[in-house]
């Protein structure tokens, strides 16, 4: 999952004028290796935390409460997104002071997000009529208060991606991340409903900046208007980009209850939650490795074919491994409680959708670190446009649909991408990509084909032990077939 090799020699580029970089690049690799792994585990700590509360709100919380939840915390993500418009990746692509860029950018992100706040207290009942979830209004209401930390906190985040210092993120991302699941955990085992994984998203936003001072983070607020200048002419084409981008990932909740109503939002959303787990464990860690590494490279003069085809198998390799044991598992989501039983199907579909923001999550990191910010968002566009129609002719038919829509978008701008990058001399090899799909398909067929010769071997849907067993099962299964597909790849 690394772009270079284990000791970080595999990248010996050549700068522009003929001269090898290779000096240099090895202790980059060293560090894109090391960061690759605290992310990981940042990732790992944190996203578990999310799931251990995935499981208790579904055993707690009806689907209308879950679908609620879901609501207010897509309109959250949103305000995280409108407040930052991608600047936190300024900091990692600048030639100014690092400092004083973020001390500029902490006066615009957290000004942005204590006006959203205000803004998204007061319309909170015209959301929740316009959305006919009345219910909901309080939680957006406590919700939003969040949106000042979390602005601070990505500050903070924007100078350790620079320096490729993942370490310290472990303290304020993972810490956090666990003592708001642990308040989340506790208030809806006592009954407070869909408020506990409000309430547990506020503690988790206030916690986060102040854990990355006490590691030694400190952002001082600061104000240069040429670097302010440099951060707008960024946030005028990534800034759009990153707010379709958090679009795509809510506009089908919004779709859902505006059509079906708060109980179908509360199934799909239980299946998007699974399914988003892979993404978040892998791709968001090449990911976030990749851009500062690429940015890196390019500020060096240095080639990035290798990076991104290393990247991309890491990609396919992991996620798509995961992804294969998690669709063949779909129909153990009964072990949540039977009512949950329709969400097995869309997550089945979702595993797929997965793997395909995966893949142009890394992409996209690689397009803006090089400088082709505006191909990334005229593809960001196009996406919401497939999305946004394909919700508006088949929401009406269902989750399944809507499961379905999201799955044909993001593969149809999966080409388009790899396209649009192959055109700049970014894009990874092509049968390179060819044989990791294909080890895709053939590690989830196997996959699958076990699932039904097991059966029913190992206990019934809804056991606990018995989804245990048979995703252990599956996991070697999935695990020897991506070995011998990808023996390369996993070597590197």
């Amino acid at each position: 999952m690394t772009p270079a090799g284990g000791d970080g020699a595999g990248v010996t580029p050549v700068g522009r004028d003929g001269s090898g970089v290779g000096s240099e690049a090895a202790p980059v690799g060293r560090r894109a290796v090391r960061g690759s792994l605290w992310l990981f585990l940042v990732n790992l700590v944190g996203k578990g935390s999310q799931m251990a509360v995935t499981l208790v709100l579904a055993a707690f919380l009806t689907e209308e409460g879950l679908g609620l939840v879901a609501l207010a915390v897509a309109l959250v993500n949103i305000g995280q997104v409108v407040q930052s418009m991608g600047v936190y990746d300024v900091v990692s692509r600048t030639d100014r002071d690092p400092r004083r860029m973020a001390g500029t950018l902490l006066v615009l992100s957290a000004g942005t997000g204590l006006a959203l706040a205000v803004a998204l207290v007061l319309a909170a009942d015209a959301i929740a009529h316009a959305l006919d979830a009345p219910a909901v209004a309080p939680l957006i209401r406590l919700a939003a208060l969040s949106l000042p930390f979390s602005a601070t906190a990505g500050v903070q985040m924007g100078l350790l991606h620079r320096d490729l210092d993942f370490r310290r993120r472990l303290v304020p991302d993972a810490g956090a991340a666990v003592l708001g699941a642990a308040v989340t955990i506790a208030l809806a085992v006592t009954g407070a409903g869909p408020h506990s994984l409000v309430i547990g998203l506020l503690c988790t936003a206030v916690a986060q900046p102040a854990l990355g001072v006490a590691v030694g983070v400190r952002v001082r607020p600061a104000w240069d208007a040429e670097a302010a200048g440099e951060a707008l002419r960024w946030i005028a084409v990534v800034g759009p980009g990153a707010l379709v981008a958090v679009l795509l990932i809510n506009v089908d909740y919004l779709a859902i209850a505006r059509v079906h109503g708060p109980d179908a939002v509360g199934v799909y959303s239980l299946a998007y939650r699974i399914a988003w787990v892979p993404y978040i464990l892998v791709a968001v860690v090449i990911g976030g490795v990749v851009l500062p590494l690429c940015a890196k490279l390019v500020r060096d003069g240095a080639a990035l074919s290798e990076v991104v085809g290393r990247a991309t198998s890491a990609v396919l390799v992991v996620t798509g491994g995961l992804y294969a044991v998690t669709a063949a598992l779909a129909e153990r989501v009964v072990v949540f409680g039977e009512r949950w039983s329709e969400a097995a199907v869309p997550l089945a579909l979702l595993c797929l959708y997965g793997l395909g923001i995966s893949l142009l999550h890394v992409w996209y990191q690689v397009l803006k670190a090089a400088g082709h910010a505006r191909r990334y968002l005229a593809l960001e566009v196009s996406h919401l446009v497939l999305l946004t129609g394909g919700l508006l002719l088949f929401t009406r038919h269902g989750v399944v649909a809507v499961a379905l829509v999201q799955v044909t978008a993001a593969w149809l701008l999966v080409p388009c991408t790899w396209w649009a990058m192959a055109r700049k001399g970014i894009g990874p090899p092509l049968p390179a990509l060819t044989r990791g799909v294909a080890g895709v398909v053939v590690a989830t067929g196997c996959c699958a084909a076990v699932a039904h010769l097991v059966g029913d071997a190992f206990g019934p849907p809804g056991s606990v032990v018995a989804a245990l067993g048979e995703g252990v099962v599956l996991a070697v299964v999935c695990g020897v077939v991506v070995l011998a597909a990808n023996r390369e790849v996993v070597r590197r």
